[in-house]
């Protein structure tokens, strides 16, 4: 099953508490398997979005990547200066699936975002809404 990716989308409404960020690395913030075709490249965006993410939230990045290719990989990512938190490569290349609980004020704590592959995440915006 395929579905048409939305292009451009509008902020992201997140409350003031702390986040967990899952991320994908490749055809996510880095070109999908340019470390296979001469070197990473970092996607247009992302930088600003990292920038926008509350030194306060954890970052766990996700990668189909084998395990070899992970202090390239992470040590590319220190080079552009992206922190991150936890790196979890290795995975399968199917769905990654999140499934949280929804809080009592009914908060939705289970984000979802689809980017086109190699888009990056200029049209990814964060917007901390204190009244969440």
């Amino acid at each position: 099953m395929t579905a048409e990716v939305e292009t451009t989308r509008a902020p992201l409404r997140l409350s003031a508490l702390p986040h967990t960020w899952l991320i994908d690395v490749d055809g996510t913030i880095l070109k999908h398997n340019g470390y296979l075709e001469g070197g990473d490249v970092l996607l247009p965006g992302v930088r600003a979005l990292w920038d926008s993410i509350p030194a306060t939230d954890v970052i766990v990045l996700l990668s189909a990547r084998d395990e070899v290719d992970k202090p390239a990989t992470l040590a590319f990512l220190e080079t552009e200066g992206l922190r991150f938190d936890h790196a979890i490569f290795g995975l399968p290349v199917g769905e990654r699936i999140v499934i949280n609980d929804v809080k009592r004020s009914g908060l939705v704590t289970a984000i979802a975002v689809s980017v086109a592959r190699d888009q990056g995440l200029a049209d990814c915006r964060v917007e901390i809404d204190h009244d969440l």
